[in-house]
């Protein structure tokens, strides 16, 4: 496929990418209803990039039939209101089945998640790409890296091989890193997506990011919609007035080595009576004493 046909999914990842929770029943069965009128509020409010078996959907924590399920539900209430980005991962041909099975749904783009394994290697990272992109040509693909240690010149070479990687989602936390990474790799050649949310968009925007993903989206459209539209016209004043709003939020997010990340997004959104609290391990829930505090930090967003 050539790079024209990719410019719809360009331009979607150069957004707000919004990374949907996966809410539970009281059985702990994937709440299909719930999980629809969420994405539905996420659609209202203006969010048009969705990523369902994100991180903040509880990717690791689902089967493969709830993953699957996921992804069904999202590319059937999106419509043609969304440009999905559906989460892969774990092994090769696994991660192939979901991309082939999201393709196959109308799914226009995946995101492969970092790799899973304690040993790593560049060029194992390349290959591992690779065989996933060849398999959905028709699709963008969008790596998720976290790994510090890759080299930008490694994303080069896998898309050179893979024209259909369009995008990244670059989720070191390291602003220097980031900017080195993605003129190493082509800061035109790919859309850069700070992965990393809002605390770092306008760090990473400084360096040539053009979208974030957001999981406190789920929670306040309205607020990672006014990041982006003040990162996108330059007001770093005005984006940095929206980091302080939310900079409490995301420092419990980030607490204890990110242990709260899901956590406290389902815990806004149950305090505003919108989904249950429950995660699945290893996550959990946060303590009585914890959860008033993300109540006033949802409720003072007026949303």
């Amino acid at each position: 496929m050539s790079s024209v046909a990719f410019e719809t999914q360009r331009a979607a990842l150069a957004d707000v990418v919004a990374i949907p929770v996966t809410p539970f029943a009281e059985d702990g069965s994937v709440e299909q209803d719930t999980y629809r009128a969420l994405l539905r509020r996420l659609l209202d409010g203006g969010v048009t990039t969705l990523t369902p078996n994100g991180n903040t959907g509880e990717f690791y924590a689902l089967t493969p039939e709830e993953r699957r399920l996921v992804t069904e539900l999202t590319i059937d209430e999106a419509g043609e209101r969304a440009v999905v980005l559906v989460g892969v991962g774990h092994d090769i041909p696994t991660a192939v089945a979901s991309a082939r099975h999201a393709r196959d749904l109308g799914a226009q783009m995946v995101m492969v998640h970092q790799p899973v394994h304690p040993y790593v290697s560049q060029a194992g990272w390349v290959d591992y790409h690779r065989d996933i992109a060849q398999a959905v040509p028709e699709l963008g693909v969008v790596p998720y890296i976290r790994n510090a240690q890759l080299p930008g010149a490694r994303l080069a070479e896998l898309a050179d091989a893979c024209p259909n990687v369009i995008g990244v989602k670059y989720a070191v936390p390291d602003a220097a890193k980031f900017a080195a990474f993605a003129r190493d790799a082509g800061l035109e050649r790919f859309v850069w997506v700070a992965g990393l949310a809002e605390p770092y968009a306008p760090s990473y925007f400084s360096a040539g990011a053009t979208g974030f993903t957001s999981g406190l989206v789920n929670v306040a459209p309205a607020v990672s919609l006014n990041m982006i539209e003040a990162l996108r016209s330059g007001d770093y004043p005005a984006a940095m007035k929206v980091w302080e709003q939310i900079r409490r939020f995301e420092e419990l997010r980030a607490d204890s080595g990110s242990a709260n990340n899901v956590t406290v997004v389902k815990e806004a959104l149950a305090s505003l009576g919108l989904c249950r609290r429950e995660v699945r391990p290893p996550s959990r829930t946060l303590r009585e004493d914890e959860r008033a505090e993300v109540a006033a930090i949802a409720a003072g967003w007026s949303i």
